[in-house]
């Protein structure tokens, strides 16, 4: 193929958020700026933490942990998507944002110089990932989708499956299709092993951040590895990728009670109890 004919090829690089673009979860972040709104309560986070460590440990395989998938949303239920929009975006200004990894908006960047298309693909709500990318001046987001009803609230409910694990690779190839695009030509960046599908779906995967699993397949495969992680600790920042779902809900319990002691009373008794059997 000569050099011409090369560069008329439109490309992409698509993007995780969580571990890859920030050092945590984004859905942490947002689930403790709404309880700051006072918008979220203790049980509201254990709810949501008891969703996001069934769905890790057991979402892909039982086809009974839909009700599992659909709680790692269903705090937003009965609220305007407009009244959402609005906080949605302060919280991502405030807490997620700032914690963008320098080195992977320079690859934005470097992308974007080259008339790529970039996109982050996330699991997190298509709300907070069309934020995050409209502030990185990116080309847009793929994001899971909760039902809104003809009034404009959120009913609770999920459409379609969370954007995760194969959804993501299939949601990327549709882009590809309504965009023109050749996705041997595209690069994918991600940490986490259940972005395989993702990564193996592109001609230029990176592994970023990798998860142990993640980083000895890119190794043998001779894909790029790039390690973006300080050493500093962020306080509840959100869970390690490859922990299990005790240590995902573990940090749950662990963010409401700083969160209550933020404010000044005690943490509800299920809360102490359940911090108490999990040793923290």
């Amino acid at each position: 193929m000569s050099d011409e004919v090369h560069a008329t090829i439109q490309r992409a690089a698509f993007f995780d958020l969580d571990r890859t673009l920030i050092p945590g979860s984004s859905l942490f972040l947002l689930a403790r700026g709404a309880y700051e709104r006072d918008m979220f309560r203790v049980h509201d986070l254990l709810r949501f933490a008891w969703g996001q460590a069934m769905f890790r440990l057991r979402g892909e395989q039982d086809r009974n942990m839909e009700r599992s998938r659909e709680s790692t949303l269903d705090f937003v239920t009965g609220r305007s998507r407009r009244e959402l929009l609005g906080w949605g975006r302060d919280i991502a200004e405030e807490k997620i944002l700032p914690l963008v990894y320098k080195d992977i908006v320079e690859v934005i960047e470097e992308h974007k110089a080259h008339g790529d298309l970039t996109y982050l693909v996330t699991a997190a709500p298509v709300e907070l990932a069309d934020t995050i990318a409209e502030e990185l001046g990116m080309t847009g987001a793929l994001g899971t989708v909760a039902e809104v009803d003809q009034h404009g609230f959120y009913t609770g409910r999920l459409v379609g499956p969370p954007m995760h694990g194969v959804e993501k690779a299939k949601a990327v190839a549709e882009v590809a299709a309504e965009r023109g695009l050749d996705l041997h030509e595209c690069h994918a960046y991600s940490d986490s092993i259940n972005d395989l599908p993702l990564l193996e779906s592109v001609g230029f995967p990176h592994a970023v951040n990798p998860e142990r699993e993640l980083r000895r397949i890119a190794l043998a495969r001779g894909w790029t590895v790039q390690e973006l992680r300080t050493r500093r600790k962020a306080l509840l920042v959100g869970i390690p990728a490859g922990l299990g779902g005790a240590s995902l809900l573990a940090g749950g319990v662990a963010l409401g009670m700083y969160l209550e002691r933020r404010r000044g009373r005690k943490a509800p008794r299920i809360v102490e109890r359940i911090a108490k059997s999990l040793r923290l």
